[in-house]
């Protein structure tokens, strides 16, 4: 049996992409999930795969900007289960590509509602259950973005970096006081609806499947590491 079998799994944005494919391979380690979203029917359809793959698995579709929707959902989890022991964040938004000077400020709000602040109530709220767990881990899904910006991505780059920047913050606040750990995963050149919306030219087969970072993510998961830990998922 894995040593992830039974251990109560949190994935964000679980309707697509990597979200999706973490879902599932913990899923697959034995690990049930609770998987949130804003699309109902996508949720639907992942949790389906996992049903029909005899995984198990519950949706939880939740608009992240709402912050009283994660206070509900922290409150129905600590209802149902003692403790979480793994949250996945992978959730996040894409605002346009364009020049600092012509960034439009509704979506650099909605960027940063979504990126950082759901962020900071995701882990104000669930913190008393990850600790809770024997093992709980915490992981963030950044971009190179965050350390590496480059013209044009100043508005997602900059909601990442203030993010990533806060997360490593609570792995260090966390690290000596709980048995809690903090993992920051750049999953790199993955192919997701987000990527081919930023690259429209780029062929698709010319990155890795979602599946590649899920593995990983899985793998790393069943692994002794300190806190906060980075790694780069780098193509098969």
């Amino acid at each position: 049996m894995s040593g992830l079998a039974g251990q109560v799994a949190l994935v964000t944005g679980a309707s697509r992409g990597i979200g999706a494919a973490t879902a599932e391979a913990l899923a697959a380690a034995g690990a049930p999930g609770v998987l949130t979203a804003r699309d109902t029917k996508k949720l639907e359809a992942v949790a389906q795969r996992i049903f029909d793959a005899g995984g198990a698995a519950t949706i939880a579709p939740v608009d992240l900007t709402e912050a009283d929707s994660i206070a509900r959902l922290a409150n129905a989890l600590a209802g149902r289960w003692p403790a979480l022991d793994i949250m996945v964040h992978a959730a996040a938004v894409l605002p346009e590509l364009t020049p600092v000077i012509d960034i439009d400020q509704v979506a650099l709000t909605r960027a940063l509602t979504v990126n950082l602040l759901a962020t900071q109530a995701l882990i104000a709220r669930f913190d008393p259950l990850l600790r809770k767990s024997a093992d709980g881990r915490l992981v963030y899904l950044t971009t190179s973005l965050a350390t590496a910006p480059r013209a044009f991505w100043g508005a997602y780059a900059a909601s990442k970096a203030a993010t990533e920047a806060l997360v490593d913050c609570y792995g260090q606040e966390t690290r000596n006081i709980s048995k809690l750990r903090v993992v920051i995963v750049d999953p790199g050149a993955t192919r997701t609806e987000m990527r081919a919306r930023a690259y429209p030219g780029e062929d698709p087969a010319s990155v890795k499947a979602p599946e590649v970072v899920a593995e990983r993510i899985v793998a790393l998961l069943g692994e002794q590491f300190a806190s906060p830990h980075r790694e780069r998922v780098n193509h098969a």
